[in-house]
């Protein structure tokens, strides 16, 4: 009972802090400032260090929980491409270095819409790159991101595998945005932080003139064949289950060895209350052992 006391205290707090702020009426320029605010109960596990660098004049927050981490995940945050940093992401990211015992890397990629596609896309790959210039061997690194940014790891492991380049050894999304005509939404009965009409004007903005079918922008109509070991993890009560589901069904299509995790009334992007919520530390504990297994040695 208290574990159920406290989801729906947080889901009561989702509802009230963060949706109204993921309203299409309120400026961009307002949700960036105030999103961060929405965030501070998302706290990192103690001892987590986190350094600001920069590569190829991307700035980027590196991220340890162990001295001597092993292997490299590259974080891409959520936000509808419109929204959110690394400072914000902080919670989840701290927790996903301990469960994983790698070092994560968070580029503060290009945000529409100043930026639109392929800003997001291109600061992604250059960041990678850089990663594999500084020596990390492919096999080591893995991808991982949240609501749009979980779309986006999808996304740049097809371009990786489009150009030919060496590919990261799995892919680990929460909640992933994978269909930005958002014509096949679910339909729970209750959604504590997604708004259709939001995420329709951060679509709009993201894609600018580009179709919103083009594979690198909605990864659910392309062809996932040849990507590495995927997870994804959603929980039930929000918008975009059916984008996960229809993304496990997508990869296992183009065999992609994949395992798809529901977590029954959990909300959007719930792992960012790890650390509070014993469902959201076990899921990113999960994600942990699985960027581990797929590590190298």
């Amino acid at each position: 009972m208290i574990q159920t006391a406290l989801e729906t205290g947080l889901r009561q707090t989702m509802r009230r802090l963060v949706r109204p702020l993921l309203h299409p009426a309120v400026p961009v320029g307002i949700q960036r400032s105030l999103v961060s605010k929405a965030y501070l109960t998302s706290i990192p596990p103690r001892g987590t260090r986190f350094e600001d660098i920069e590569a190829e004049g991307i700035a980027m927050t590196r991220v340890c929980h162990s001295d001597n981490p092993d292997g490299v995940v590259l974080y891409f945050h959520g936000g509808g491409y419109i929204i959110g940093s690394p400072r914000t992401h902080r919670g989840i990211t701290g927790h996903l270095a301990r469960a994983s015992g790698t070092m994560v890397i968070v580029p503060d990629y290009r945000l529409a819409p100043e930026h639109p596609y392929p800003a997001a896309l291109d600061d992604a790959e250059s960041v990678y790159l850089a990663l594999l210039d500084e020596g990390h061997p492919p096999a080591s690194l893995s991808l991982a991101g949240d609501s749009a940014g979980g779309g986006l790891a999808i996304a740049l492991a097809m371009r990786l595998r489009d150009r030919g380049l060496p590919l990261p050894s799995s892919v680990v999304v929460m909640s992933p945005w994978t269909d930005l005509s958002n014509a096949h939404l679910y339909a729970p009965e209750c959604e504590p932080v997604l708004q259709r009409a939001w995420i329709d004007k951060a679509a709009r903005l993201y894609c600018g003139s580009e179709p919103v079918a083009t594979p690198y922008v909605s990864p659910v109509y392309g062809d996932l064949s040849g990507l590495p070991p995927l997870l994804i993890q959603v929980g039930s009560q929000e918008i975009l289950l059916n984008d996960a589901q229809r993304l496990a069904e997508a990869a296992n299509r183009d065999s992609v060895e994949t395992r798809l995790e529901i977590y029954n009334s959990l909300w959007h992007v719930f792992q960012v209350h790890a650390g509070q919520l014993d469902r959201a530390t076990e899921a990113l504990g999960t994600a942990g052992q699985f960027i581990r297994r797929h590590l190298p040695g």
